[in-house]
């Protein structure tokens, strides 16, 4: 009984000394309102960010053509046994073959040059059509993203770095 006794004396103790203290629920004027007034605000906010995501995704084609160069490295998933350089040197590669279609040279020596997927050079890098979340999602959202013709920056995804280009 003196233990509840104690216990009890110690919040009351505690509740005078900082009332804010003692309700997480309606915290003091300062604070914003506690989480009465904070909770419903942010997942008000929360769902307004979701619903301009899927009005900005319904805006986008459900379907795509795209063609791609891809440089890998060490640690790069499905990589062939004679790739070997470290990331880092994949993505100075891959930047500098981006520069390089910037700069005016053919879409097709490029990929000669720098493509590591097996068979790319043969098809120019085409990956054909595909539709959304087909392949890897930061591949996918950057492809998605493009204008017909236009060249992403680099992007990287657990195969490696990749600049695509959509086609359709």
């Amino acid at each position: 009984m003196a233990a509840l006794a104690g216990r009890v004396s110690v919040l009351l103790a505690l509740a005078f000394v900082c009332p804010a203290c003692t309700s997480l629920a309606t915290g003091p004027d300062w604070t914003g309102g506690g989480l009465e007034t904070i909770g419903p605000a942010r997942a008000a906010e929360r769902e307004a960010v979701e619903e301009r995501e899927r009005q900005r995704l319904a805006r986008l084609p459900t379907r795509i053509g795209a063609r791609h160069i891809l440089v890998m490295h060490q640690r790069s998933q499905q990589r062939p046994e004679d790739v070997n350089r470290t990331r880092e040197e994949a993505k100075k590669k891959a930047q500098e073959c981006l520069r390089a279609l910037r700069s005016g040279a053919a879409w097709e020596s490029v990929v000669t040059e720098c493509s590591d997927e097996p068979g790319a050079a043969e098809r120019g890098g085409d990956l054909g059509q595909f539709e959304r979340g087909a392949m890897v999602k930061s591949f996918s959202d950057a492809a998605f993203e493009l204008q017909i013709n236009e060249i992403s920056e680099v992007v990287e995804t657990a195969y490696g770095f990749h600049i695509i280009q959509r086609t359709e």
